[in-house]
């Protein structure tokens, strides 16, 4: 079963829907917001997603050492609190920016992080929803958004086995089966040789859902490596310069950066295309550069041919070298040129 979002078909037989992450990278200005978008349309990018919270909604306001962080990532030393306060893209900018896109032709949807943002989200109409990695044991918030009906891309950064078996059973208990599991790895940024890409295709088997990739990692490698293994769906973190700064930049694309990963995905699905044993036009023209059959020394009419005066060569004009062991011993039934193609004309049969 295919799924559309914003008119997009995301399915067997479509090409990859490739998402450009606005997250922070707006310097908390809605200009820079908005210059993203052009870009993210220019450089190739299907959609531009956004994110919909408030450090309220996520977090409460306290720095206790519960609230503080200190994992060893690129945020250690501040707060949950400010860290969303830092990164929320407000949401009195969401329906001027959801109406610019589409009217730039890209499709606009949000990660929504609680019932209230479901609710603005749904005001907006909003194509699909997005279950950040985080969320993704937020049972009751994945109910709600399920319960919309509409597509819903569930990042599995953060899930065991179980937890994404609970998530897309709580959306198909709700009667949607429109559910598209990201591989994910949520370390930012991640590193390369813990992307796991093989679980792609391990996510559609087992759940029977469609599939693609939340990627966190430096580059375009992975991106482009998950085409092949099945990967329908893309989303990468874009930020117009990397000097604007902001909790996300570092493990984001650039302009520069972003094209090169769509114009290699759309490379790679070329490269992909079909199972394909017939031989094009062009292919059956270059078989003259296959071997065949060819007299190599001259021969006499009467003479028989043999390992010293045939011999399978390259062009391919001659019989197919499959004969070779047939035409040994056989007489000559004309006196014939070095260089000359064997045929069975040429021979006593």
């Amino acid at each position: 079963m295919s799924i559309t979002i914003g008119g997009f078909e995301i399915g067997h037989n479509s090409r990859t829907f490739i998402i450009a992450e606005l997250s922070a990278n707006h310097g908390h200005d809605i200009n820079i917001a908005k210059e993203t978008i052009k870009a993210a349309k220019e450089v190739g990018a299907d959609a531009i997603k956004l994110q919909t919270y408030t450090a309220d909604t996520l977090t409460i306001n306290c720095d206790n050492d519960y609230f503080k962080l200190n994992n060893n990532t690129i945020w250690d030393g501040i707060t949950l609190y400010a860290l969303y306060e830092q990164a929320y893209t407000p949401w009195e900018w969401q329906k001027e920016l959801k109406e610019y896109a589409e009217s730039l032709g890209l499709i606009c949807f949000s990660s929504p992080f609680d019932k209230s943002a479901v609710d603005f989200l749904e005001k907006l109409e909003v194509p699909a929803y997005k279950v950040a990695s985080f969320e993704i044991t937020d049972i009751p918030l994945i109910e709600y958004m399920a319960s919309k009906g509409k597509p819903i891309l569930i990042s599995t950064g953060m899930a065991t086995l179980a937890d994404i078996e609970e998530a897309v059973n709580v959306c198909r208990k709700v009667g949607n089966n429109q559910i598209i599991l990201l591989k994910c790895t949520s370390s930012y940024p991640a590193k390369i040789e813990e992307a796991n890409l093989k679980t792609i295709q391990n996510l559609k088997d087992t759940f029977g859902v469609e599939v693609g990739l939340s990627d966190h990692t430096l580059g375009i490698t992975v991106p482009v490596v998950s085409i092949a293994l099945g990967a329908k769906v893309i989303e990468k973190h874009f930020i117009l310069d990397k000097n604007i700064g902001g909790p996300d930049a570092s493990f984001s694309l650039d302009r520069n950066e972003f094209k090169q990963m769509v114009d290699a995905v759309r490379e790679a699905e070329k490269a992909i295309g079909i199972v394909d044993y017939d031989l094009s036009e062009k292919k059956e023209q270059n078989k003259i550069f296959a071997r065949s059959l060819f007299i190599v020394k001259d021969i006499k009419k009467g003479e028989m041919f043999s390992e010293e005066n045939i011999r399978s060569i390259r062009p391919g004009y001659g019989l197919h070298p499959r004969y070779y062991g047939q035409v040994i011993g056989v007489k000559a039934v004309c006196d014939c040129k070095k260089g000359t193609p064997l045929e069975w004309n040429l021979m006593d049969t």
